[in-house]
């Protein structure tokens, strides 16, 4: 076979995410802009990258507020993009902004998982990465980890875990992990999930492809709703975020109801933006629903 077109030959595509050639080059058609870390003049928030593990090149980019009493210490907000699993990371404009938001309104310390993506790193490799992400701040708890910004200013009484879409998925898979294996170091107070990104019963081509290892339809990685042990998630607070035309908002609403009736003892909250389609608040932050929601946000980390 002549190389040059095993080259230009597509194996896969998902139009608008990403092709794979025969050769097994990746292209992914969006989501790959990058902005670097920086001090926000108007609001102070600080950014700057930082690595996880050396061994897997696990990587963060950690957001810090203005801090009018450096001895106050702040909630903790784990933050985990979306992008189909595929796309974007928090280097990425729509991330780095939105992360850059929440830390200013929330007042509060982010860290924005940078985890490696499929298809190069077929899932369940995403949900690893995660999990040890959450697992490395929390081991912060003891003042001594490697990043300062964690020692000097987390409460680690009052972690929160966030996501979108792809990053909603696996924010409930961490936090589950954490509800039947524990968390060393650190308390996880709420869930936050916007427009999360599970499976029903219809196949996903997609997951067909970046998940060779999932064990169909019902399992609980991609449909947390048919999990058995739903009830055992690892926080007292949830709270979902659905948008009115969004595909993926009846998923949302099963998973609401079947975390009610799971036996869980907390208490879950469902907010749907009327006329709103999927992640609208990333592409338009300054509407009056995205502005809503990110308030909405804001109460439910800082609520008493």
């Amino acid at each position: 076979m002549d190389p040059k077109s095993s080259s230009t030959e597509i194996s896969v595509e998902f139009p608008t995410i990403f092709k794979i050639y025969k050769d097994g080059r990746v292209e992914r058609l969006t989501g790959t802009d990058t902005v670097p870390p920086s001090t926000d003049p108007e609001t102070g928030v600080r950014s700057k990258d930082i690595v996880l593990s050396l061994e897997s090149g696990l990587s963060a980019r950690i957001f810090l507020p203005k801090l009018p009493d450096p001895t106050r210490k702040l909630p903790l907000l784990v933050f985990i993009h979306g992008g189909a699993f595929v796309i974007e990371s928090p280097y990425s404009p729509l991330y780095h902004n939105h992360a850059a938001l929440l830390t200013s309104e929330a007042n509060v310390v982010l860290l924005s998982v940078n985890y490696r993506r499929a298809p190069e790193h077929p899932l369940p490799v995403a949900y690893e990465d995660s999990w040890e992400a959450l697992q490395w701040a929390a081991a912060h708890s003891n003042r001594n980890g490697p990043e300062t910004w964690l020692n000097d200013f987390v409460d680690f009484d009052r972690v929160f875990v966030g996501g979108d879409s792809a990053g909603a998925t696996l924010t409930h898979h961490v936090v589950h992990r954490a509800g039947v294996h524990g968390l060393n170091g650190a308390k996880i107070v709420g869930m936050i999930l916007f427009h999360p990104f599970f499976g029903n019963e219809k196949p996903d081509k997609l997951l067909e492809v970046i998940f060779p290892e999932c064990n169909g339809l019902d399992d609980p990685r991609v449909n947390p709703g048919k999990d058995p042990t739903l009830g055992e998630i690892g926080c007292g607070r949830v709270l979902v975020f659905v948008a009115e035309k969004d595909f993926l908002r009846d998923r949302a609403w099963t998973y609401y109801e079947a975390l009610k009736k799971s036996g869980w003892g907390g208490v879950v909250e469902i907010l749907e933006s009327e006329g709103e389609d999927h992640v609208f608040h990333l592409f338009n932050p300054s509407c009056d629903k995205a502005v809503a929601l990110v308030q909405k946000v804001v109460s439910f980390i800082n609520q008493d």
